[in-house]
């Protein structure tokens, strides 16, 4: 619907878990997500100064809308100890009615 918010999920990794815990609760308690999922440790292979790197990480799953985007990044940048973290976020076209109401409410 052309009148609805646009929702986002916003993923990150780090490398430790205390960090993982305290990103999510600072991206819930200042309202710039309605709810963020820590899973790991994930293993992520990669490429970094030209070389395969090989970590073992934390991945955070964030849920937000569009107008947060920028401040949510911003956050995750300013609190983060890489010096390119992975910031990226896909847009979540469906949902259950009722999922869509308490995001919607969790991010007034």
């Amino acid at each position: 619907m052309a009148n609805e918010e646009a929702y986002l999920q916003v993923q990150t990794t780090v490398d430790d878990p205390e960090l993982a815990r305290e990103l999510a609760a600072a991206l819930v308690d200042e309202g710039l997500a309605a709810c963020v999922q820590i899973l790991g440790p994930v293993e992520s292979h990669y490429r970094w100064q030209g070389r395969r790197e090989v970590a073992r990480e934390w991945l955070l799953v964030a849920k937000t809308d569009q107008r947060r985007y920028p401040r949510l990044a911003e956050a995750i940048g300013r609190r983060h100890p890489y010096e390119v973290p992975e910031v990226v976020a896909v847009p979540l076209v469906e949902m259950a009615d009722g999922y869509r109401a308490w995001l919607r409410d969790s991010l007034r």
